[in-house]
């Protein structure tokens, strides 16, 4: 019995039911333990004010730790960089679709094509992402933005019931729920959150019989993309809250894993970006993407960007 701890969204809780579908495939059986976390708990203070994302995750890995479950279930992008000591993530599953996409008040009275033709001098969006409201006012600065907290259908109650234009969502949360048409628009030229639409299970790094459950359903496509993706967050020094966009693919002939990556002030006026390539049949070269974006965005000066965010 291989015990599953996580968070009690309807998300988080299609994360874990999505693991032990694929757990059970191969012949074990499992048992989902519900756990509340800080992040969960407290929803009137924005994220960076609370330490990041990895609100989301402490109170599964002390269960882990306690050894109440076996394996944490996360959104990987709520994973910090820095692991405790003794944890690991022992599997990647294949990645949903990892861009941002824009959610407009559901009796808003423009299309998206008209809210975003630049001609609109007023708009009022919500997120509690540093990353997407400087991406989004690097493209629209005659905007605003505003905080939003809460699980995503929450988030979606208050756009609903507010007098903002839209709020920003990842397509994977809102297409894994069933919600794929409350999209608006894909916002293809915002660069994603590190690890953003790959689900992750944490193990302790001892449980080998939990490394060998999830051999079959580990996806190396995906795990060596988000590898490279968080080696840049993790040597730009920022959290999971930092205004650092990253995404990783691989190109279409298939031949190179292209890497794109930003670094924004909060208010979207600083604004510096890199793109790299990498051979497809060099693991080490792919990972490496990160450290080599992130070491040519702090020569531009991205420190001085994520120190003030």
């Amino acid at each position: 019995m291989i015990r599953i701890g996580t968070r009690d969204s309807k998300l988080a809780l299609w994360q874990a039911e999505h693991v032990a579908a694929a757990l059970a495939s191969t012949g074990n059986q499992t048992e989902i333990i519900f756990i509340k976390t800080e992040g969960d708990l407290v929803l009137d203070t924005p994220l960076p004010l609370m330490g990041g994302k990895g609100v989301f995750t402490k109170a599964l890995d002390d269960a882990l730790l306690e050894n109440r479950i076996d394996i944490a279930v996360h959104s990987h992008k709520d994973i910090p960089t820095q692991l405790p000591d003794g944890l690991t993530i022992v599997a990647v599953f294949e990645r949903e679709d990892p861009r941002d996409v824009l959610v407009m008040r559901e009796d808003h009275p423009l299309t998206p094509e008209q809210f975003m033709d630049g001609e609109i001098n007023e708009g009022l969006i919500a997120t509690s992402s540093i990353r997407r409201a400087g991406q989004w006012l690097h493209r629209f600065p005659q905007h605003n933005t505003t905080d939003i907290r809460g699980n995503v259908q929450t988030r979606l109650r208050k756009l609903d019931k507010s007098n903002w234009d839209g709020a920003i969502f990842a397509a994977a949360g809102l297409k894994r729920l069933g919600l794929e048409h409350r999209i608006s628009a894909y916002l293809d030229w915002m660069i994603c959150a590190p690890a953003q639409g790959a689900v992750a299970v944490m193990a302790r790094e001892e449980d080998r019989h939990v490394f060998e459950a999830f051999l079959p359903h580990h996806h190396l496509e995906t795990a060596l993309s988000v590898r490279a993706e968080r080696a840049c967050l993790s040597r730009l020094e920022g959290g999971c809250s930092a205004p650092v966009g990253v995404y990783v693919r691989k190109s279409e002939d298939g031949s190179q894993y292209e890497l794109f990556a930003n670094v924004l002030s909060p208010d979207g006026k600083l604004h510096l970006d890199v793109n790299l390539q990498a051979d497809a049949t060099d693991a080490e070269a792919v990972v490496a993407l990160g450290l080599r974006a992130a070491n040519a965005l702090l020569e531009a000066g991205a420190a001085d960007i994520i120190g003030k965010a």
